[in-house]
């Protein structure tokens, strides 16, 4: 009889190609994968893992096993889904992740509503940024994520997935109250030239959209500040260490000394929720969804006021 842990193991280490890669995603050690590999190993009678260099790669028999073990995984999934879904109560554990300024603008609210709605649901929130978030939600560490894109600028969705849209999110741009733009009623990217931005950290989807939506007009971007959190940019902003780009969702309270400029060619991300479709008839995620569309809705209406 095959062990679905040990299977949950294997579909890892398929997953991300080494011994430590299978251990960071299950949160476990690395001795700890290579004993419930060695025991699989056992139950099965053949090699799975060999090595390669200085790590291992999976044998023909361990790639076989792995792609079963994929499926077998998602059958799982489908099947709690199922059983969920037919006795119909939102009930149990909802883990979620969200980027840092959905989880200040959309958590505090949604999350409330769905504890007084349902008593019975723990939910486990946490802040990831959206390729996080997707990736736990693949790996099964999360059941949802909240996540966007930008107008211009979508993000690359895997296979497997399912989404729901919860807001357009509209995004000013913030400057120090002694800018020279600062009492404009609109303002383009390519008036901030020969500004200093300050922006999210390298590598991030939200950084990398700042670069290429800017170099698409041309514009080579001065960086001069990074931080995740948007009220630390708008703290850098305030101190008059330069500007950034300041979506609606989580920004309030505004600190003194910022003000927001409407963009000419109307800036947006799109946010929306993912869960695996695997585990689509899930009552407690359908009730997440309709918790979060609710809140977004809502803010929806204030911004278009």
């Amino acid at each position: 009889m095959l062990n679905l842990e040990r299977l949950r193991v294997l579909d890892a280490l398929a997953r991300y190609g080494s011994v430590s890669g299978a251990a960071d995603a299950l949160h476990v050690t690395t001795s700890a994968v290579s004993q419930q590999m060695t025991k699989l190993e056992r139950e099965v009678a053949q090699q799975l893992l060999a090595k390669h260099g200085r790590g291992v790669r999976l044998t023909d028999a361990g790639r076989l096993l792995a792609e079963h073990a994929a499926r077998i995984l998602s059958q799982v999934e489908l099947a709690q889904s199922d059983l969920e879904a037919q006795r119909g109560q939102v009930v149990g554990e909802l883990r979620i992740s969200a980027f840092p300024t959905a989880a200040r603008g959309l958590f505090p609210a949604a999350l409330s509503g769905l504890r007084d709605e349902h008593p019975q649901l723990r939910v486990r929130s946490q802040e990831l940024e959206p390729e996080a978030g997707v990736a736990g939600v693949l790996r099964g560490d999360l059941d949802m994520a909240v996540v966007l894109d930008w107008y211009n600028k979508p993000m690359p969705m895997p296979d497997g997935l399912v989404k729901a849209s919860i807001m357009d999110d509209p995004a000013d741009i913030a400057m120090p109250l002694r800018h020279p733009l600062a009492n404009r009623s609109e303002v383009g990217l390519e008036d901030f030239a020969d500004d200093e931005w300050i922006t999210w950290g390298e590598g991030e989807f939200c950084h990398e959209w700042l670069l290429f939506t800017l170099r698409a007009k041309g514009i080579e971007p001065q960086i001069g500040h990074r931080a995740a959190e948007t009220h630390t940019q708008l703290g850098l902003v305030a101190a008059g260490l330069g500007v950034c780009v300041a979506p609606l969702l989580g920004r309030h309270p505004m600190p003194e000394g910022v003000v927001t400029v409407p963009v000419r060619q109307k800036v947006r991300r799109h946010v929306y929720v993912v869960w695996r479709a695997d585990a689509d008839r899930r009552p407690s995620i359908r009730a997440a969804v309709r918790a979060l569309q609710k809140v977004g809705a809502d803010l929806g209406r204030l911004s278009d006021g």
